[in-house]
């Protein structure tokens, strides 16, 4: 780095110190906190993604939002090239540059790490990273401040994002049966409900209600995330909604789970993340035996591998990455599958083999099927229009409704949780994130709580993406799952305390 370059960085940094008395962690979905305190934070996160962009001599991602966090929240995370995440090996020099002191203490970061890993920077081509951001107000302040690092090569305005032309691959084939055309989807007031309205009118075959679209507060009530957690209609749905089949998105539609409201209260019967992933199997199962000639208990009925991974996205997908199709979700409804090179490529020969011999057989069809389903999945990260596309597309080749698809397997009651402490890093678990192993004692006297109940299995874990620790709980009824959550957040208070703020 030259003079020049280095006293750029010295005085553009100087515009943006970092909040006293505040420690950034760049977690399973990069950093998030109140907005209020994201300036110095986004602009740091703006360094990291040009030096990115210069090492890999690519268009590096940088993302501004909270996704399903409350308005007032926000965040930055960035996307490698491939469209993934950020690699791992990364995230420790994120965290330190997050939290350098001054400017001079930022600079000697940068000087150390580039030098590390071999970064030239004087005649290289200029960073292109391309930002983003979701509908929260502070978006445009905190976007500013990661312009003033990069070379902003695209823009993505709210909008109009593209890659909305996804109707050529959904697959084809007759319905088996009459499946109700009607969908209602929540919006969460994000970006999802604004791109559905528009591409909504592209669905010939498919009537689409979208609800909490932008009149309201970003994540306030709505999304995926209330919905699968409070087990409750959003906003704007009612009784009135009752044997319609209707789904959510979270505030920036990484998101989607699907539920139906009961007719005689507020409480609905949800379809998550983990039935998304037993819909996907079943499908792409199905398909691939005509092509080549609890849902965990389900999944294994199938013949298929189920690997446990710890709690997040990046775990998820590198796991994934390892087979041939792998799918994953949480679920919370995130997730998506993959498709090896090598799979893909077998599959376009088998299907030009099947084209030549057999064109129009149910080999061939199921051929042409799969292909399309590795087109229209977001295999990037996974997305929830895409998500919601697919899903709709298998419902009406399986002839299913939302009642057929939810009865797949039989939810055990569960409760989740979430409670503020002093501090959540305190928490070290293994087996991934099935045991805790610090503080000691803890994992003991969980599972003598949990063995008070029929069925029980309680987690807890830190969250990845707020400051707080996330209690799971299971039982054989909804009653014994609340009391066992209850009884382990009192735990969770008795070795760590709860925080005040």
């Amino acid at each position: 780095m030259n003079e020049q370059q280095r006293s750029i960085l010295v005085q553009s940094a100087s515009r943006f110190p970092p909040p006293p008395g505040v420690k950034f962690s760049y977690g399973t979905a990069g950093f998030r906190a109140d907005a209020s305190l994201l300036e110095s934070t986004v602009f740091r996160v703006g360094i990291l993604a040009a030096l990115r962009s210069i090492q890999t001599g690519s268009v590096v991602g940088l993302m501004i939002t909270a996704s399903h966090n409350k308005v007032s929240d926000n965040g930055v995370k960035v996307a490698d090239p491939s469209g993934g995440m950020l690699t791992q090996t990364w995230e420790p020099f994120a965290d330190a540059l997050a939290n350098a002191a001054d400017p001079h203490s930022l600079l000697q970061l940068v000087d150390d790490f580039v030098k590390k890993e071999n970064i030239t920077l004087e005649g290289a081509p200029a960073a292109e990273v391309l930002l983003g951001r979701d509908t929260r107000p502070s978006g445009m302040s905190l976007l500013e401040a990661a312009k003033q690092v990069v070379l902003c090569r695209y823009y993505v305005p709210i909008g109009d994002l593209p890659g909305l032309y996804l109707l050529d691959y959904i697959p084809q084939g007759n319905s088996r049966n009459n499946v109700t055309d009607k969908l209602i989807v929540d919006g969460a007031d994000g970006v999802g409900g604004e791109k559905l309205e528009k591409l909504k009118t592209r669905l010939g075959y498919l009537t689409i209600d979208v609800r909490n679209y932008g009149d309201g507060v970003l994540n306030e009530g709505v999304g995926a995330d209330y919905v699968q957690k409070e087990k409750v209609v959003p906003r704007s749905f009612g009784t009135a909604d009752a044997g319609i089949r209707c789904a959510s998105l979270d505030g920036d539609a990484d998101r989607l789970v699907y539920f139906s409201v009961l007719s005689n209260s507020n409480k609905i019967d949800l379809v998550d993340g983990d039935k998304i992933l037993s819909l996907f199997a079943l499908f792409l199962k199905e398909q691939l035996a005509y092509a080549n000639g609890a849902s965990t208990d389900y999944l294994k009925q199938l013949g298929l591998e189920v690997v446990l991974t710890p709690t997040g996205v990046k775990y998820l997908h590198e796991k994934a990455a390892e087979y041939d199709i792998g799918i994953y979700f949480e679920a919370n409804g995130h997730g998506t599958i993959l498709f090896s090179d090598t799979f893909l490529s077998w599959l376009e020969t088998r299907n030009n083999e099947l084209a030549s011999t057999s064109e129009g057989s149910d080999q061939h069809k199921a051929a042409l099927r799969l292909l399309a389903v590795s087109k229209l999945i977001n295999q990037a990260v996974g997305d929830a229009l895409s998500g919601l596309l697919l899903v709709e597309a298998i419902l009406q080749y399986m002839g299913w409704s939302i009642h057929k698809w939810n009865e797949l397997y039989q939810d055990l009651p569960s409760r989740q949780l979430k409670v503020k402490v002093v501090d959540r890093t305190a928490i070290i678990t293994a087996n991934a994130e099935t045991t805790v192993v610090r503080p000691v004692g803890i994992q003991e006297a969980i599972d003598t709580e949990t063995a008070k109940y029929p069925q029980g299995r309680c987690f807890i874990r830190p969250s990845g993406t707020e400051d707080v620790v996330r209690v799971y709980a299971e039982a054989s009824t909804q009653e014994a799952a609340d009391n066992l959550a209850h009884s382990v957040v009192r735990l969770v208070d008795q070795y760590l305390g709860f925080s005040s703020s």
